[in-house]
């Protein structure tokens, strides 16, 4: 046989072989893949509501500050005063609102340990769909993360600081389109202090005559 014909037939017996291997050998078992479902997200008040047309935080202390949209749709200050409100900083507080983000559920806890059974601060805000709702805020959680809320089902929650520390910051800085100028102190009356009394001066060079 000539060398030529043998290459010839072993590079056939090798493709032939290949060809087998490749139809034959053994298919790799299907491989699931299982995606985890992406986390949902949930907030205290839902879009369902409507956007906040009125937002009234009212604290332990007794301190209130209030403000609503006017026939005008536009903020105003009703409390702790009537005021013209900063339409950005009331309308930065609203968007607040629709941020308050639901980070646990806490079933069966003890109203005292999370500062709920006398709230912290009250929260009401009123929606375009005239839907009011009122929640109660407690402490912060340990993890600083978070306050103790109780929602209008009576469900405590924890609910995202950032969002709620923006709302209970307009207690002390309530958004007034202007600082108003404190009414000025009527003056006291100043009492006079009284003339000082008269004494009698004997002169130096007078010698006091003896009585009989």
């Amino acid at each position: 046989m000539r060398r030529p014909t043998v290459i010839y037939l072993l590079l056939f017996l090798a493709m032939a072989g290949t060809y087998y291997y490749l139809n034959n050998r053994p298919k790799p078992a299907d491989i699931s893949v299982t995606l985890e479902p992406a986390s949902v997200v949930s907030y205290l008040f839902t879009a369902e509501d409507g956007v906040p047309t009125g937002i009234r935080i009212e604290s332990k202390a007794g301190d209130t500050v209030e403000v609503a949209r006017d026939a005008d749709n536009a903020w105003a200050l009703t409390l702790p005063i009537e005021a013209k409100a900063d339409q950005g900083s009331a309308e930065a507080a609203a968007r607040q609102v629709t941020t308050m983000q639901i980070l646990d559920n806490i079933p069966d806890i003890d109203l005292e340990i999370v500062g709920l059974s006398v709230p912290e601060y009250s929260l009401t805000i009123k929606f375009t769909s005239g839907v009011e709702r009122k929640v109660e805020i407690g402490v912060i959680t340990p993890t600083e993360s978070g306050y103790y809320v109780r929602d209008t089902n009576g469900d405590v929650l924890i609910v995202s600081r950032s969002a709620v520390d923006s709302l209970l910051g307009l207690l002390n800085n309530p958004p007034y389109l202007e600082t108003p100028t404190p009414s000025p102190i009527p003056a006291t009356a100043t009492q006079t202090p009284p003339p000082p009394t008269a004494t009698a001066v004997t002169p130096a060079n007078q010698t006091a005559t003896p009585q009989p």
